[in-house]
Protein backbone atom coordinates (compact mmCIF):
# COMPACT_ATOMS: atom_id res chain seq x y z
CA UNK A 1 0.00 0.00 0.00
CA UNK A 2 2.82 2.54 0.57
CA UNK A 3 4.19 1.78 -2.56
CA UNK A 4 1.17 2.24 -4.41
CA UNK A 5 0.79 5.57 -2.75
CA UNK A 6 4.31 6.72 -3.22
CA UNK A 7 3.97 6.17 -6.68
CA UNK A 8 0.92 7.73 -7.26
CA UNK A 9 2.46 10.75 -5.53
CA UNK A 10 5.04 10.77 -7.63
CA UNK A 11 2.94 10.13 -10.92
CA UNK A 12 0.40 13.29 -9.72
CA UNK A 13 3.61 15.48 -9.09
CA UNK A 14 5.13 14.80 -12.92
CA UNK A 15 1.86 15.65 -14.13
CA UNK A 16 1.71 18.89 -12.28
CA UNK A 17 5.58 19.39 -13.61
CA UNK A 18 4.25 18.75 -17.19
CA UNK A 19 1.28 20.98 -17.07
CA UNK A 20 3.51 23.82 -15.69
CA UNK A 21 6.32 23.63 -18.02
CA UNK A 22 3.44 23.88 -20.69
CA UNK A 23 2.26 26.41 -19.12
CA UNK A 24 4.53 28.23 -19.47
CA UNK A 25 6.06 27.46 -22.88
CA UNK A 26 3.01 29.09 -23.95
CA UNK A 27 2.81 31.97 -21.96
CA UNK A 28 6.14 33.21 -22.63
CA UNK A 29 5.64 32.22 -26.47
CA UNK A 30 5.76 35.08 -28.72
CA UNK A 31 2.37 35.72 -30.56
CA UNK A 32 1.99 35.95 -34.35
CA UNK A 33 0.05 38.49 -36.33
CA UNK A 34 -1.74 37.37 -39.60
CA UNK A 35 -2.28 38.98 -42.63
CA UNK A 36 -4.29 38.47 -46.17
CA UNK A 37 -3.75 40.85 -48.69
CA UNK A 38 -6.24 40.37 -51.84
CA UNK A 39 -6.53 42.97 -54.89
CA UNK A 40 -8.22 43.07 -58.21
CA UNK A 41 -6.10 42.70 -60.70
CA UNK A 42 -3.42 40.16 -58.95
CA UNK A 43 -0.36 42.48 -57.49
CA UNK A 44 3.16 41.59 -56.37
CA UNK A 45 3.44 42.21 -52.88
CA UNK A 46 6.38 44.00 -50.84
CA UNK A 47 6.09 44.20 -47.35
CA UNK A 48 8.77 45.88 -45.48
CA UNK A 49 11.00 46.65 -48.98
CA UNK A 50 10.85 42.81 -49.39
CA UNK A 51 9.30 41.00 -52.36
CA UNK A 52 7.19 38.04 -50.74
CA UNK A 53 4.62 36.78 -53.24
CA UNK A 54 1.70 37.69 -55.27
CA UNK A 55 -1.97 38.25 -54.62
CA UNK A 56 -4.18 36.59 -52.64
CA UNK A 57 -1.36 36.14 -49.60
CA UNK A 58 -2.40 34.47 -46.46
CA UNK A 59 0.50 34.53 -44.36
CA UNK A 60 1.56 34.42 -40.29
CA UNK A 61 4.45 37.22 -39.87
CA UNK A 62 5.70 38.97 -36.92
CA UNK A 63 3.73 41.81 -35.16
CA UNK A 64 4.86 45.43 -35.20
CA UNK A 65 4.64 48.34 -37.92
CA UNK A 66 4.51 46.85 -41.68
CA UNK A 67 4.82 49.20 -44.93
CA UNK A 68 2.77 47.63 -47.76
CA UNK A 69 3.31 48.40 -51.05
CA UNK A 70 0.86 46.65 -53.89
CA UNK A 71 2.01 46.58 -57.62
CA UNK A 72 -0.48 45.53 -59.91
CA UNK A 73 0.07 43.30 -63.02
CA UNK A 74 -1.94 45.11 -65.87
CA UNK A 75 -1.66 44.35 -69.66
CA UNK A 76 -3.92 46.88 -70.95
CA UNK A 77 -4.30 50.28 -69.51
CA UNK A 78 -1.14 51.36 -66.99
CA UNK A 79 -2.75 51.34 -63.04
CA UNK A 80 -1.05 52.97 -60.07
CA UNK A 81 0.68 51.36 -57.44
CA UNK A 82 -1.02 51.24 -53.55
CA UNK A 83 1.51 51.70 -50.60
CA UNK A 84 0.29 51.98 -47.26
CA UNK A 85 1.32 51.33 -43.34
CA UNK A 86 -0.35 49.45 -41.00
CA UNK A 87 0.29 47.63 -37.68
CA UNK A 88 0.16 43.71 -37.41
CA UNK A 89 -1.57 42.94 -34.06
CA UNK A 90 -0.65 39.51 -31.98
CA UNK A 91 -3.61 36.69 -32.29
CA UNK A 92 -5.65 39.28 -34.99
CA UNK A 93 -5.63 38.66 -39.09
CA UNK A 94 -5.17 41.55 -41.07
CA UNK A 95 -6.40 42.08 -44.54
CA UNK A 96 -5.66 44.51 -46.91
CA UNK A 97 -8.53 44.28 -50.17
CA UNK A 98 -7.67 47.17 -53.56
CA UNK A 99 -9.36 47.55 -56.39
CA UNK A 100 -6.81 49.36 -58.61
CA UNK A 101 -7.47 51.85 -61.30
CA UNK A 102 -5.46 54.52 -63.57
CA UNK A 103 -5.05 57.01 -60.68
CA UNK A 104 -5.40 56.99 -56.67
CA UNK A 105 -8.68 58.86 -57.03
CA UNK A 106 -10.14 55.85 -59.39
CA UNK A 107 -8.57 52.99 -56.92
CA UNK A 108 -10.75 51.89 -53.97
CA UNK A 109 -10.91 50.00 -51.31
CA UNK A 110 -11.70 49.00 -47.70
CA UNK A 111 -9.26 48.36 -44.65
CA UNK A 112 -10.87 46.62 -40.97
CA UNK A 113 -9.16 46.25 -38.09
CA UNK A 114 -10.31 44.67 -34.63
CA UNK A 115 -9.10 46.45 -31.38
CA UNK A 116 -9.33 44.68 -27.81
CA UNK A 117 -11.86 46.97 -26.01
CA UNK A 118 -12.32 46.48 -21.67
CA UNK A 119 -16.03 46.45 -21.99
CA UNK A 120 -17.79 43.81 -22.98
CA UNK A 121 -19.41 45.65 -25.91
CA UNK A 122 -19.73 45.90 -29.65
CA UNK A 123 -18.05 49.03 -31.41
CA UNK A 124 -17.90 50.49 -35.10
CA UNK A 125 -16.16 53.04 -36.45
CA UNK A 126 -16.25 53.63 -40.36
CA UNK A 127 -13.95 56.02 -41.80
CA UNK A 128 -14.45 57.27 -45.55
CA UNK A 129 -12.40 58.57 -48.54
CA UNK A 130 -13.56 61.36 -49.12
CA UNK A 131 -14.73 62.54 -45.59
CA UNK A 132 -18.33 63.03 -44.80
CA UNK A 133 -19.83 60.28 -47.14
CA UNK A 134 -23.25 58.98 -46.69
CA UNK A 135 -23.06 55.61 -44.49
CA UNK A 136 -25.67 53.25 -44.64
CA UNK A 137 -25.79 50.29 -41.73
CA UNK A 138 -27.90 47.28 -42.73
CA UNK A 139 -29.53 49.23 -45.48
CA UNK A 140 -31.43 51.80 -42.84
CA UNK A 141 -29.09 53.23 -40.19
CA UNK A 142 -28.58 56.40 -42.26
CA UNK A 143 -25.78 59.05 -40.85
CA UNK A 144 -22.33 60.24 -42.51
CA UNK A 145 -18.70 59.47 -41.46
CA UNK A 146 -16.33 59.48 -40.03
CA UNK A 147 -19.49 57.85 -37.37
CA UNK A 148 -18.77 55.54 -33.86
CA UNK A 149 -21.07 53.46 -32.20
CA UNK A 150 -21.44 51.07 -29.80
CA UNK A 151 -25.05 50.77 -30.36
CA UNK A 152 -24.33 47.90 -32.32
CA UNK A 153 -25.49 44.15 -32.10
CA UNK A 154 -22.40 41.42 -32.74
CA UNK A 155 -22.39 39.83 -35.61
CA UNK A 156 -22.91 40.35 -39.94
CA UNK A 157 -23.42 44.59 -40.84
CA UNK A 158 -23.58 45.39 -44.16
CA UNK A 159 -21.96 48.93 -44.38
CA UNK A 160 -22.61 51.02 -48.04
CA UNK A 161 -20.83 54.70 -48.52
CA UNK A 162 -22.09 56.81 -51.06
CA UNK A 163 -20.78 60.18 -52.03
CA UNK A 164 -21.48 62.47 -54.77
CA UNK A 165 -18.67 62.09 -57.68
CA UNK A 166 -17.98 58.81 -56.27
CA UNK A 167 -19.29 55.34 -57.07
CA UNK A 168 -20.95 53.69 -53.62
CA UNK A 169 -19.16 50.71 -52.07
CA UNK A 170 -20.86 47.68 -49.87
CA UNK A 171 -18.70 46.32 -47.51
CA UNK A 172 -19.58 43.15 -45.31
CA UNK A 173 -18.38 43.17 -41.81
CA UNK A 174 -18.98 41.02 -38.38
CA UNK A 175 -18.59 42.65 -35.11
CA UNK A 176 -17.42 40.73 -31.92
CA UNK A 177 -18.50 40.84 -28.48
CA UNK A 178 -15.58 42.87 -26.35
CA UNK A 179 -14.03 44.15 -29.67
CA UNK A 180 -13.95 47.45 -31.84
CA UNK A 181 -14.04 47.29 -35.37
CA UNK A 182 -12.53 50.38 -37.55
CA UNK A 183 -13.68 50.56 -41.27
CA UNK A 184 -11.37 52.79 -43.09
CA UNK A 185 -13.14 53.02 -47.03
CA UNK A 186 -11.82 54.32 -49.92
CA UNK A 187 -14.32 55.34 -52.64
CA UNK A 188 -13.16 55.44 -56.39
CA UNK A 189 -14.23 58.34 -58.35
CA UNK A 190 -16.90 57.59 -60.06
CA UNK A 191 -16.19 57.15 -64.27
CA UNK A 192 -18.52 60.04 -65.54
CA UNK A 193 -16.46 62.46 -63.52
CA UNK A 194 -13.22 61.20 -64.66
CA UNK A 195 -14.18 62.05 -68.03
CA UNK A 196 -11.90 64.45 -70.36
CA UNK A 197 -12.84 66.10 -73.27
CA UNK A 198 -12.22 64.55 -76.91
CA UNK A 199 -9.09 66.42 -78.34
CA UNK A 200 -7.64 66.23 -82.21
CA UNK A 201 -6.11 62.88 -82.70
CA UNK A 202 -1.86 63.35 -83.20
CA UNK A 203 0.44 60.92 -84.94
CA UNK A 204 1.60 57.91 -81.95
CA UNK A 205 4.84 58.80 -80.71
CA UNK A 206 7.61 55.80 -81.47
CA UNK A 207 7.07 53.57 -78.16
CA UNK A 208 10.53 53.39 -76.66
CA UNK A 209 12.10 50.45 -74.57
CA UNK A 210 11.21 50.28 -70.55
CA UNK A 211 13.28 48.39 -67.39
CA UNK A 212 12.00 47.26 -64.47
CA UNK A 213 13.43 47.53 -61.46
CA UNK A 214 14.40 43.80 -59.86
CA UNK A 215 14.43 42.94 -56.08
CA UNK A 216 17.73 44.32 -53.90
CA UNK A 217 19.29 43.19 -50.93
CA UNK A 218 18.51 46.54 -49.29
CA UNK A 219 15.02 46.90 -50.84
CA UNK A 220 15.50 49.95 -53.27
CA UNK A 221 17.49 50.47 -56.13
CA UNK A 222 20.26 53.61 -56.05
CA UNK A 223 19.98 56.40 -58.74
CA UNK A 224 23.25 58.05 -59.64
CA UNK A 225 24.61 60.65 -61.32
CA UNK A 226 26.85 58.95 -63.73
CA UNK A 227 26.95 55.08 -64.76
CA UNK A 228 28.94 53.94 -61.96
CA UNK A 229 28.56 52.61 -58.47
CA UNK A 230 30.95 55.62 -57.24
CA UNK A 231 28.67 58.26 -58.22
CA UNK A 232 26.61 60.48 -56.19
CA UNK A 233 23.04 58.82 -55.81
CA UNK A 234 20.58 61.59 -56.77
CA UNK A 235 17.50 59.59 -55.79
CA UNK A 236 16.54 56.30 -55.42
CA UNK A 237 13.47 53.57 -57.05
CA UNK A 238 11.66 50.52 -55.54
CA UNK A 239 11.47 46.75 -56.90
CA UNK A 240 8.90 46.55 -59.30
CA UNK A 241 8.45 49.82 -60.68
CA UNK A 242 8.96 50.26 -64.48
CA UNK A 243 10.60 53.47 -66.11
CA UNK A 244 11.33 54.37 -69.84
CA UNK A 245 14.72 53.58 -70.71
CA UNK A 246 17.04 56.36 -72.35
CA UNK A 247 20.04 55.04 -72.72
CA UNK A 248 22.72 52.28 -72.09
CA UNK A 249 26.20 52.97 -71.61
CA UNK A 250 28.38 50.47 -73.94
CA UNK A 251 30.95 50.26 -71.40
CA UNK A 252 29.52 49.55 -67.88
CA UNK A 253 25.82 48.57 -69.53
CA UNK A 254 24.78 50.56 -66.65
CA UNK A 255 20.95 52.28 -67.58
CA UNK A 256 19.81 55.77 -67.93
CA UNK A 257 16.32 56.52 -67.30
CA UNK A 258 14.02 59.74 -66.01
CA UNK A 259 13.22 58.68 -62.71
CA UNK A 260 10.96 61.88 -62.21
CA UNK A 261 9.35 64.43 -64.26
CA UNK A 262 12.43 66.32 -65.25
CA UNK A 263 15.02 64.90 -63.50
CA UNK A 264 17.60 61.62 -65.19
CA UNK A 265 19.99 59.21 -63.55
CA UNK A 266 21.69 55.84 -64.18
CA UNK A 267 21.35 52.60 -62.53
CA UNK A 268 22.76 49.49 -62.40
CA UNK A 269 21.80 46.66 -64.88
CA UNK A 270 22.34 44.22 -62.24
CA UNK A 271 19.15 45.09 -60.51
CA UNK A 272 17.20 45.93 -63.69
CA UNK A 273 15.90 44.30 -66.97
CA UNK A 274 15.21 45.64 -70.27
CA UNK A 275 11.69 45.14 -71.69
CA UNK A 276 11.04 46.08 -75.11
CA UNK A 277 8.51 48.08 -76.48
CA UNK A 278 6.92 45.76 -78.30
CA UNK A 279 6.08 43.62 -74.97
CA UNK A 280 4.90 46.02 -72.94
CA UNK A 281 2.83 49.07 -72.82
CA UNK A 282 4.84 52.27 -71.36
CA UNK A 283 3.80 53.26 -67.99
CA UNK A 284 6.18 54.78 -65.30
CA UNK A 285 5.33 53.20 -61.74
CA UNK A 286 4.03 56.70 -60.26
CA UNK A 287 5.61 57.30 -56.93
CA UNK A 288 2.72 56.65 -54.19
CA UNK A 289 2.75 58.05 -50.50
CA UNK A 290 2.21 56.36 -47.62
CA UNK A 291 -1.70 57.07 -46.31
CA UNK A 292 -1.37 56.36 -42.20
CA UNK A 293 -4.26 54.13 -41.73
CA UNK A 294 -5.21 52.92 -38.55
CA UNK A 295 -5.05 48.48 -37.34
CA UNK A 296 -6.85 47.24 -40.35
CA UNK A 297 -8.68 43.56 -40.20
CA UNK A 298 -10.82 42.02 -43.09
CA UNK A 299 -11.88 38.60 -44.12
CA UNK A 300 -11.42 37.05 -47.77
CA UNK A 301 -15.44 37.05 -47.78
CA UNK A 302 -15.60 40.48 -46.60
CA UNK A 303 -16.80 39.34 -43.82
CA UNK A 304 -14.10 40.08 -41.25
CA UNK A 305 -12.79 36.33 -39.27
CA UNK A 306 -13.02 36.11 -35.40
CA UNK A 307 -10.64 38.27 -34.01
CA UNK A 308 -8.50 35.58 -32.86
CA UNK A 309 -6.03 34.12 -35.04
Amino acid sequence: MRKLGLAGLVGASLVLVIGLIFFIFGFFRPKVAGIYIDTNPSSTIYLNGEQVGKTPYDKLRDPGETVIRLIPESFQAPLVPYETKITLVPGVKTVVRRDFGESQETSAGEIVSFEKIERDQSSLVVISIPDSAELLIDGKDKTFTPHKTSDILPGEHTLELRADGYQSRPVNVKTHQGYKLTAVVQLALSTSTTQVQPTPTEKPKEEKPMVEILSTPVGFLRVRNQPSSVADEVGRIQPGERYVLLSEDEKTGWYKIGYEEGKEGWISNQYAKKIEASSVTPAVSPRVSPTPTPKVLLSPTRTPPSPSI
